[in-house]
C-alpha cells in the first residue's frame, strides 16, 4: 500500500520499492483499499528484501519494528537512512469486511500524511493519492 501511495504522491522521479521481511501473499484488503482511492498495487506482488537487495537506496523506511530490526542489519554496511514510521497493522482486525475495511483505509490515511509530511519538498503532488482527498 505504501508504494502505491508513494508512486502517486511523488511521481516518476523518485526510485520507489516496497518489501517484506518474509515472503507473503497479495492482500485483497490492500487492493480494496486501493481500488477506493483510485490506486493500483504494482504488478510484482509482495516482495522481500532478498528480491530488492541489489538496489541501492538512500532512504529506507520500515513500519513495524521486526522490519525496522532487519533493515538496521541489512544496511549496517551502507550510508543508507533508516527511519521507522510506527503504523498500526490491519492484519490483525477482527469483525466485520466494514470493520476490516476501516483498519486498512485507516492505514492509507495514517500512510498518505506521512509520506506527505516527509517528502513535501520532493516534487510531486503534495495532496496525492486519489480520490481520497
Amino acid at each position: 500500500m505504501a508504494e502505491a501511495i508513494a508512486r502517486s504522491m511523488l511521481g516518476p522521479g523518485i526510485f520507489i520499492a516496497s518489501a517484506g521481511i518474509r515472503p507473503g501473499a497479495r492482500d485483497p484488503f490492500v487492493d480494496a483499499t486501493l481500488a477506493e482511492k483510485g490506486l493500483t498495487a504494482p504488478p510484482h506482488g509482495p516482495r522481500t528484501v532478498e528480491d530488492i537487495e541489489d538496489a541501492y537506496f538512500d532512504l529506507v523506511i520500515t513500519l513495524a519494528p521486526e522490519a525496522h530490526h532487519a533493515a538496521l542489519e541489512w544496511t549496517r554496511t551502507m550510508a543508507v537512512e533508516v527511519e521507522y514510521w510506527p503504523m498500526p497493522d490491519p492484519t490483525i482486525t477482527m469483525g466485520t469486511r466494514e470493520q476490516i475495511m476501516a483498519s486498512y483505509r485507516d492505514l492509507y490515511e495514517r500512510l498518505q500524511a506521512r509520506i506527505a509530511a516527509r517528502f513535501a519538498s520532493e516534487g510531486g503532488s503534495e495532496a496525492g493519492g486519489g480520490s481520497s482527498d
